[in-house]
């Protein structure tokens, strides 16, 4: 094929001329899961035992992790929504820990003559491993293109938008209803990745995730409510975010609720975490304590049509000056982080 004709046409939109989606990436096969897990755990003493256990949740799915079939469909879809709303921007994804790694798809980018872009992260909050650590990928992927690499700017966090906020409200009546479930029988069960305590008190994480909650709770009023943590990967004696899914649904049975509609609200699509901390392990907690279990999906899994239209119109705040929507107070929209945001932790 002919050089010209492999590199596609850049169109400028508002002085930018690409999107980048961004993500975690995921093992493929089986034989990609221990390399994988070692790209994720690079440089963090993590013992050998713990990587065990989490390829063995990997490897209960076949070794295929959801989450970059999830980004395929949703860069199509983003790619369709853009070009319908009159922005025929290109979409590129990379990933921070497989492929495609982030550096290839910058790589690509800078080829085919994009100078600015936006990314997108698949992280809805402010935090180091969702916001601060995101655009140090980024920068390194540029440092490893050279002088070619294109600008790239990370839109806003999207935490209290209508396109995040009420794929879940509607999915948490359609669970109450499914069960005919009544407030005095039931509890929503806000999750989110734990984190360590000393990270969470540097960044607006668990706020973002607080003021989350309580907009999906508005569409179950009576109904009580908490927010909770999962997924905790550190050493006992560091403290983390608390408590877990499994201890809150103890506390649960113990005050007499027999169902829990559990909101994975800390996530943007069904990858392993959801899938196995709360379909299998938070599941099988429930079911022990006879606990009735609904597991609510994620907007970004399929993905939800006002999800990918609320892209868009983060998008359009920064090419077209567009004015701002949210449900909840709202940061200036079109600014890039504060340099000293979502610091990274302190490494012994």
């Amino acid at each position: 094929m002919d050089t010209d004709e492999a590199i596609p046409t850049i169109v400028v939109v508002s002085d930018y001329d690409a999107v980048i989606l961004v993500s975690f990436g995921g093992p493929e096969g089986p034989d990609d899961v221990v390399p994988f897990l070692e790209n994720v755990t690079a440089g963090r003493g993590i013992p050998r035992e713990r990587l065990a256990i989490v390829g063995a949740h990997y490897e209960h799915f076949g070794g295929v992790s959801p989450l970059n079939e999830q980004c395929r469909r949703l860069q199509a879809a983003l790619q369709q929504a853009l070009e319908a709303a009159g922005r025929p921007l290109p979409v590129y994804w990379g990933n921070r820990n497989w492929n495609p790694y982030l550096r290839d798809s910058v790589a690509e980018m800078a080829a085919a003559g994009v100078q600015r872009a936006l990314a997108i992260v698949t992280s809805a909050y402010s935090s180091y491993s969702g916001c601060r650590q995101y655009l140090d990928d980024i920068e390194a992927a540029r440092a490893a293109v050279g002088p070619s690499a294109p600008t790239i700017e990370k839109i806003r966090t999207y935490f209290d938008q209508p396109g995040f906020i009420e794929p879940y409200r509607d999915r948490v009546r359609e669970a109450l209803a499914r069960g005919n479930q009544g407030s005095d029988e039931t509890a929503l069960v806000f999750t989110a990745h734990s984190i360590p305590t000393a990270l969470a008190a540097t960044c607006a994480y668990e706020e973002q995730l607080r003021a989350a909650a309580s907009l999906v709770a508005e569409a179950a009023p009576g109904v009580p409510w908490e927010l909770v943590w999962q997924s905790r990967s550190g050493p006992p004696s560091v403290p983390w975010l608390e408590p877990d899914v499994n201890d809150h649904l103890h506390d649960l049975a113990a005050a007499g609720r027999t169902n829990a509609v559990v909101v994975p609200i800390g996530f943007v699509s069904d990858h392993v975490e959801v899938l196995w901390d709360l379909h299998q392990e938070a599941r099988g907690t429930a079911a022990e304590l006879g606990i009735g279990f609904d597991v609510v999906q994620s907007p970004g899994t399929e993905p939800d049509p006002r999800f990918v239209d609320m892209l868009v119109a983060l998008v359009a705040e920064r090419t077209d000056d567009a004015t701002p929507v949210s449900l909840g107070p709202l940061r200036a929209p079109a600014m890039p982080c504060a340099a000293g945001c979502c610091p990274p932790p302190i490494r012994s």
